[in-house]
């Protein structure tokens, strides 16, 4: 009878591991990573694999875990997610680290085969959940090492959007001055207001990128709340809007006295998304439908214009971030006007007050973007009541 892969695995722990720290070396080959970094958790993750191959399993749990199903042992747990974040912050790619799981794999068959020339039907259960296991620690290992990208590139999205703000602002101010005070020239009048314009188109990019970093990194959008009506600012936000886009008619309906305890800056920043994305997206010249309307508990927000439908596939994820509706683009250069960021921030902004966004769009009817929002209470003794329509009015 041959060697059980379990037993195989325990009596030639030091080879196999020997091995695993040559092909880590190999894999970066400059590196002045220690013998102890470079072995980093093998042993705990070889460990978990042999006790595995010994464990009782049901075939309900061999089906589950054969799909990446079956919940992993605490010490699994630590030892492979720990692995896939060293491996991060000892600066290998996640495909050298997929490639030592597979360089384990097959050093550990080579190796066992070899002394088992003629696998009975037990050694060949044994290779399968084997193949599970190693799946099962790579996967652990792939979430951490990934989850630590994603924070990584946060991290530095926050620190670089924080650090240009400051010579951006001294752009822009200093492009101000110039024109009060220099007496310029119609064409450097024509530059200076160039500068103005890219320069606070950049700041809303910049404040965009900091959004979504407080976004990602789990700290969420900060929000200052102060009794507000929000009646008015639709009512400004709309007005904003027809100055920019004087073509384009703006139908509003909006309910008076809808007061509460919001976030006036960010819940315009919503508004005025919403409206931006409905003037570039909605067909030339068509109407947009502005609506602010409430019930006893709740505020409601809509956004209609029409133009060609949403795809439906497109619809379930336009509010993450870096989407942007396949196709829309600058009319002149094909190219997009923003970072596909909007809505996204629209929506951290809706969920910090509370409330819920959504969309819906068809050929026929068009697209509508909706905003619910709690009522809240007003700290000031501002009346929530208010005299109200049908929105379809």
């Amino acid at each position: 009878m041959g060697v059980r892969l379990s037993d195989f695995i325990r009596s030639n722990l030091d080879g196999i591991i020997a091995e695993w720290e040559n092909f880590a070396r190999s894999l970066n080959p400059g590196s002045s990573m220690t013998t102890l970094q470079l072995k980093d958790h093998i042993e705990q993750i070889l460990s978990f694999i042999a006790r595995d191959l010994e464990a009782p399993q049901s075939a309900s749990e061999q089906f589950d875990k054969s799909r990446g199903l079956a919940d992993s042992l605490p010490a699994a747990d630590t030892a492979a997610e720990t692995h896939g974040i060293l491996r991060h912050d000892d600066g290998y790619d996640i495909m050298e680290m997929v490639s030592e799981y597979r360089a384990l794999r097959a050093s550990i068959i080579k190796l066992w085969t070899e002394k088992n020339k003629n696998l009975s039907d037990e050694d060949v259960i044994d290779l399968t959940r084997f193949n599970e296991s190693i799946d099962q620690a790579l996967a652990e290992s792939v979430v951490k090492f990934a989850q630590k990208v994603d924070q990584s590139k946060d991290l530095i999205l926050g620190v670089l959007g924080h650090d240009i703000r400051s010579p951006l602002a001294t752009i822009h101010m200093s492009a101000e001055i110039l024109k009060r005070t220099s007496n310029p020239d119609e064409r450097h009048m024509t530059l200076l207001t160039q500068i103005e314009s890219s320069t606070a188109r950049v700041r809303s990019i910049v404040t965009d990128l900091l959004d979504l970093a407080k976004a990602r990194l789990g700290t969420g959008i900060p929000l200052i709340r102060a009794p507000m009506s929000l009646s008015d600012l639709c009512v400004s936000i709309v007005e904003e809007m027809r100055v920019q886009h004087p073509d384009r008619p703006i139908v509003l309906q909006v309910e008076d006295d809808v007061r509460g305890d919001w976030d006036a800056t960010r819940l315009g920043q919503v508004l005025s998304n919403l409206l931006s994305n409905a003037m570039q997206y909605g067909l030339a010249g068509s109407t947009v439908k502005f609506t602010l309307a409430q019930s006893a508990k709740t505020v409601l927000v809509s956004v209609h214009n029409n133009g060609d439908a949403i795809p439906p596939t497109h619809l379930e994820s336009i509010f993450e971030s870096f989407t942007r509706a396949p196709g829309r683009g600058d009319p002149l250069t094909g190219e997009s006007q923003n970072l596909g960021l909007g809505l996204f921030i629209s929506r951290e902004i809706v969920n910090a007050h509370g409330g819920s966004i959504n969309a819906t769009s068809t050929q026929a009817d068009g697209t509508t973007f909706s905003i619910r929002l709690p009522k809240t209470k007003v700290s000031s003794g501002f009346p929530l009541n208010a005299q109200r329509f049908s929105i379809g009015e």
